[in-house]
């Protein structure tokens, strides 16, 4: 067997700081699964193995960087408490672990934070403070807090033992599928993939690690590669949003990950749609990413062995049905037709008669008579209806433009 190649040594995560953090966290955590998805596999082309972290307690690989941090604690650090600054799976991650472990937590939120996760963190019995718009100023606050009352900040990301944490992610999916030649692995601050391209550049054979940004917020894109792209608005991978990432993590990134993809918020939903619809599984936007940069740059992954982390489960119902709802309205499942009338008694019934005769049922009927540019006695009506697919749709429209009907659907931005 060929040796391992040495990692270079001024890099401050090593491929045996991974397995120390490992055998450290492995009785405190969930052995997630990883397995291969056949369908995904013949969509994209690859050979696609989920790593399904979104099944730890706090549904989010965060608990392992979070617990091997609290396990190297010395005693009076422990007394002390520790502090973080987040909005979401850090926060979680971080408090649920110190409670077990009789470590008090103190996780300082923007004061914008959904109040679920509010909720869900004060569950863990962590102190809440809800100061500034943003994590920076959260991060800033946090800061000033434990210099005035001595505890141990735990960065969510920039940090070696949280990274090391985190790279246990690839060491249990190689563990589980050695044939794994590639890993799509999605950046934020850039701690989880810091930790997986540290695991993969450690073996005895090439492994290339691809990471994920979304196109909104491609800061490490930018931090690698000298760009200046804007980094802001609402993306469904809140989790990746981040305008800063690391400082320790880009050094590794810049040495041990060989490219990262900018994925779209179409194809962010897209995947999050069929992670539900294929794998029956709930994920994030940011637990989506690995995903869908393989449905966004396919030709990439093509005829590999890829491992796609699924980084988070956390994600607000209303949202997740809202991207359901979108993804149907992509594929032709569910529609909205705006059709001209006149305005005279029997127009809707003929109408109607039309969705009966092609099995199409309707949702809900918007008359339209004020706001428009038609004669007064025109209007217009918008029909929402469901139909089986996209060839089911178009036979619709076809057969309401025989009947004499001015139709247009009404597409998604």
């Amino acid at each position: 067997m060929a040796t391992a190649p040495v990692l270079p040594a001024d890099l401050p995560v090593s491929f045996d700081d991974v397995r120390a953090a490992h055998a450290r966290i492995a009785p405190a955590i969930v052995r997630t699964p990883t397995l291969l998805s056949r369908t995904l596999s013949e969509l994209t082309g690859a050979t696609v193995y989920l790593k399904f972290e979104n099944l730890q307690f706090t549904a989010a690989y965060k608990e392992r960087g979070a617990l091997n941090k609290l396990l190297q604690m010395g005693e009076v650090q422990r007394r002390c408490g520790v502090i973080a600054a987040s909005a979401g799976n850090h926060a979680q991650g971080l408090a649920y672990h110190a409670r077990r472990l009789g470590v008090p937590a103190t996780i300082v939120m923007p004061t914008t934070t959904p109040i679920v996760k509010v909720q869900q963190t004060e569950s863990h019995q962590a102190r809440i403070i809800l100061f500034g718009e943003n994590v920076d100023e959260s991060l800033a606050h946090a800061k000033a807090v434990a210099a005035t009352e001595g505890q141990t900040i735990v960065h969510p990301f920039d940090d070696a033992e949280i990274i090391a944490g985190q790279g246990t992610t690839a060491i249990e999916m190689l563990q589980d599928v050695p044939a794994i030649d590639m890993f799509a692995v999605p950046i934020g601050g850039g701690g989880l993939i810091s930790g997986v391209a540290t695991v993969a550049k450690a073996q005895d054979r090439p492994i290339e690690v691809i990471g994920v940004e979304a196109e909104l917020y491609p800061s490490m894109y930018n931090r690698i590669h000298g760009t200046e792209m804007p980094c802001g608005g609402d993306t469904l991978a809140e989790g990746i949003a981040v305008k800063q990432p690391g400082g320790i993590t880009a050094q590794i990134i810049a040495e041990r990950v060989d490219g990262i993809v900018l994925v779209s918020e179409r194809d962010l939903e897209r995947a999050v749609s069929l992670l539900l619809q294929i794998e029956k599984t709930v994920v994030e936007g940011a637990g989506a990413a690995g995903l869908a940069a393989l449905l966004s740059d396919p030709e990439r992954f093509r005829g590999r062995t890829v491992g796609v982390v699924l980084c988070g489960g956390n994600i607000d119902t209303r949202l997740l049905a809202n991207v359901l709802l979108r993804d149907l309205a992509r594929s032709g499942r569910l529609a909205r037709l705006r059709i001209r009338l006149k305005d005279r008694p029997g127009q809707l019934f003929n109408v109607a008669r039309v969705f009966d005769e092609q099995q199409v049922n309707i949702i809900e009927i918007y008359h339209q008579r004020v706001f428009t540019t038609l004669p007064a006695k025109g209007l217009i009506t918008d029909i929402e209806c469901e139909t089986r697919d996209r060839a089911h749709l178009e036979r619709l429209m076809a057969a309401l433009e025989t009947a004499g009907y001015e139709v247009t659907p009404v597409e998604l931005a």
